[in-house]
């Protein structure tokens, strides 16, 4: 796959990672959002640091208070950050930054429609003008 495919999906899980801590983060101090989010992600990180290995390389109280639902989407959106962060730096490794970075800031645009489209946010001209400007930058520079 090219640098250009791990950039877009790089793009995707992280408009995912939004939009899943923002249900996730809902009924919980964002703090604590922001720690279980990370752990998840630093679990998934070592999952893939083992799992790919070459050999011979080697408020805690609210947390009781939690639903299934909350823990659920900020784990969501921890596996999302995971799965960008991965598909961003392969990219990086086979293209080049100036072209990678905004191809993955697509997630921006990303996050606008389906906010729109999922979490009912207004779409107002500033916010889709701001979002078609940053598609067409990104894609002007990728293609340049």
């Amino acid at each position: 796959m090219s640098w250009i495919a791990w950039a877009i999906l790089s793009a995707i899980f992280a408009a995912a990672t939004a939009l899943l801590a923002k249900v996730g983060v809902a009924h919980v101090d964002s703090n604590l959002a922001m720690a279980l989010r990370t752990t998840v992600v630093l679990i998934f990180a070592w999952a893939i640091v083992f799992a790919l290995a070459k050999p011979g390389i080697g408020g805690v109280s609210e947390i009781r208070s939690l639903d299934r639902r909350t823990l659920l989407f900020l784990a969501l959106s921890g596996l999302a950050t995971g799965l960008s962060w991965l598909c961003y730096f392969r990219a990086l490794q086979l293209g080049p930054a100036s072209r990678v970075a905004p191809i993955d800031k697509l997630s921006v645009p990303l996050v606008i429609l389906f906010a729109w489209l999922l979490l009912g946010e207004k779409l107002t001209p500033p916010t889709l003008i701001g979002g078609l400007l940053i598609t067409a930058g990104a894609v002007v520079i990728a293609m340049g």
